[in-house]
């Protein structure tokens, strides 16, 4: 009897059977070619690991990375390994090796080289299973890059919005970067290398990300209409926006669906584009910037089973 076989074959089940964590890790570059190619040679190192979706704006220099893997347990049920965790730190260390945050510019704000990595719990895991994982690497990148970290959602003690703590750190000025933390980070030390930033890290239950173009460069205009469609701005609940310049002839409204089931795409396609008639511009069809959670755990399924074959 081939006791190796089956020792491969009992550990591919246990991994086929568990409960999945998603990362998305947002990037300030995409220009950058050799960059990204570095970046994306340090998430292979583990195929346990899959890069299921990568979302680059080359008008935002701002990459996206949807990465997908399983989360282990002990015997009592709590979470203790999951293969994101090393893979998230040698794509930051690629990342802040190839990346200097004084030599980066675009339309879309940001704090820092590695701005935010949020952990979902995708299948049957938890959300206390990717807060779990969002603080273990919080701790890793604060104390291995020396670099600010703050927790925001599930991962924060409290619960803190990450739209608080980015408006407490001056996040939505363009190209900005504080001299100094007004707020003590979670992780990390309290002083920021211009190189490299600050990282958001947080956990929570799924968002739906969708951006809408406004045909139009009013910045100024998209930007009210922005305000008018977001819950702060008395709008519509659970939604967040931005209203940011998007290439030469056009701008765009960004959506963080914060839940997709309550108020979902096509409603606020539909008042977008009555609040954008009100002030004469042509709005084009929103798209959503990743897969669905189902369509996520699909992709990662069939890539681990051609990868095992």
């Amino acid at each position: 009897m081939d006791f190796s076989q089956g020792c491969k074959d009992k550990k591919k089940k246990t991994i086929d059977q568990s409960m999945l964590l998603c990362c998305k890790l947002y990037i300030s570059e995409s220009r950058n070619l050799a960059a990204l190619d570095t970046i994306e040679r340090a998430a292979r190192l583990d195929p346990e690991s899959v890069i299921v979706n990568k979302f680059e704006d080359r008008e935002y220099n701002r990459v996206r990375y949807t990465i997908v893997s399983y989360v282990m347990h002990d015997s009592t049920g709590s979470a203790i390994y999951s293969p994101l965790q090393q893979t998230v730190m040698a794509m930051t260390e690629a990342a802040f090796g190839a990346i200097n945050l004084e030599q980066h510019s675009g339309a879309h704000p940001r704090l820092g080289v590695v701005d935010d990595i949020v952990f979902h719990p995708l299948a049957r895991a938890s959300l206390d299973e990717a807060a779990w994982l969002a603080k273990a690497v919080a701790v890793d990148i604060g104390n291995r890059f020396q670099v600010p970290v703050y927790l925001y959602a599930a991962a924060h003690p409290t619960g803190k919005a990450l739209d608080t703590i980015r408006r407490e750190l001056g996040y939505y000025r363009p190209n900005f970067m504080p001299d100094a933390l007004q707020e003590k980070p979670d992780e990390g030390p309290t002083c920021v290398s211009p190189a490299r930033g600050i990282t958001m890290i947080g956990a929570r239950q799924w968002v739906g990300l969708y951006n809408i173009p406004i045909m139009s460069t009013d910045v100024a205009a998209t930007k009210r209409i922005a305000r008018m469609v977001s819950a702060r701005g008395g709008g519509l609940p659970t939604v967040q926006t931005l209203g940011l310049l998007h290439g030469e002839d056009s701008t765009e409204i960004a959506c963080m669906l914060l839940d997709p089931n309550q108020v979902g795409a096509d409603h606020v396609q539909n008042y977008v584009e009555m609040l954008a008639a009100q002030e004469g511009l042509d709005v084009e069809k929103g798209y959503f910037t990743d897969y669905s959670p189902d369509m996520i755990t699909e992709k990662y399924m069939k890539l681990i089973s051609s990868a095992e074959q």
